[in-house]
């Protein structure tokens, strides 16, 4: 079973099915503290901004995933809308819902995200995620 769910309210294109799936990736990794695929699925200019404001770049947001920082336990993606800027740049907007551990504060939150994700090589790669 799956930590991840993912509620749809429409039909989704092949191209959105890509992103969509490159996200939920890149959350499964988040749970399972599976580095190598983090590194792998992230733009090196990853930027993340936390719920407070608080802005990562990927490597300080790696560190504290797998130094039990931040601990994520399972995820709902809801109603993800993805829209395409250009043939090489996407964004998913989608309420996100993590149970999770965060600077020692455990807790079920629901971000209003967005997610900007580039194509390199024909494969998606996470740029940006706001909360």
């Amino acid at each position: 079973m799956s930590d991840i769910s993912i509620i749809l309210d429409k039909k989704l294109n092949t191209s959105q099915e890509e992103v969509l799936e490159t996200f939920k990736e890149f959350l499964e990794a988040m749970i399972e503290k599976d580095d190598e695929k983090l590194y792998e699925i992230m733009d090196d200019n990853y930027i993340l901004t936390h719920m407070s404001g608080k802005r990562q770049t990927k490597e300080e947001y790696i560190t504290e995933i797998m130094d039990g920082t931040l601990n994520y336990y399972k995820s709902k993606i809801i109603h993800p809308r993805i829209s395409f800027i250009d043939e090489t740049h996407a964004r998913l907007i989608a309420d996100v819902e993590l149970d999770a551990k965060v600077y020692g504060i455990k807790g079920n939150w629901t971000m209003n995200s967005e997610v900007f994700m580039k194509k390199i090589d024909d494969k998606w790669f996470l740029n940006q995620w706001e909360n």
